[in-house]
């Protein structure tokens, strides 16, 4: 759906060398959950204000999350749950990218997430954790608020 190399996902706004580059994020689908509207949604939210943004699509594994946020050198991974697995699955994404030396990339989620699971979410290095009913806006706030370039 959304693709970081379409037109209008470019580095648009960059004005010339010396410019600050776009924050890039990465949206994800980890595991067997096939519920990806709201990932899409986020997704569209965040690259109408101005974030370039790379969607993964479904079934991804935190391996293939890791790998595609190094190649595409982001500054930023959302991740999207529904399934319930997202103590195991959040983690495992954290775990990947800090084998690959990218632990400096800002790991955030939202889904079906209980409150009681939101600070082991965060003590395990989830930066931003979004449930159901938070605004879009507050999703692209937090984003423009926490996330930045990468050096």
């Amino acid at each position: 759906m959304v693709d970081s190399a379409s037109p209008e996902n470019r580095n648009v706004g960059a004005a010339g060398p010396g410019a600050a580059r776009k924050v890039r994020v990465l949206v994800a689908k980890p595991g067997l959950d096939g519920h990806d509207r709201g990932a899409k949604v986020v997704a569209r939210a965040l690259r109408d204000a101005g974030f370039e943004v790379v969607y993964t699509g479904l079934h991804q594994t935190p391996e293939m999350i890791a790998n595609a946020a190094v190649q595409e050198d982001v500054d930023a991974v959302g991740l999207s749950i529904m399934s319930g697995a997202h103590n195991t699955l959040f983690p495992a994404v954290i775990a990947a990218l800090r084998a690959k030396g990218a632990d400096d990339i800002v790991v955030f989620g939202g889904g079906i997430i209980p409150e009681s699971d939101m600070d082991g979410l965060t003590k395990s290095g989830v930066r931003g954790v979004f449930t159901p009913g938070t605004t879009l806006e507050s999703i692209v706030t937090w984003v423009h608020d926490n996330v930045k370039p990468r050096t």
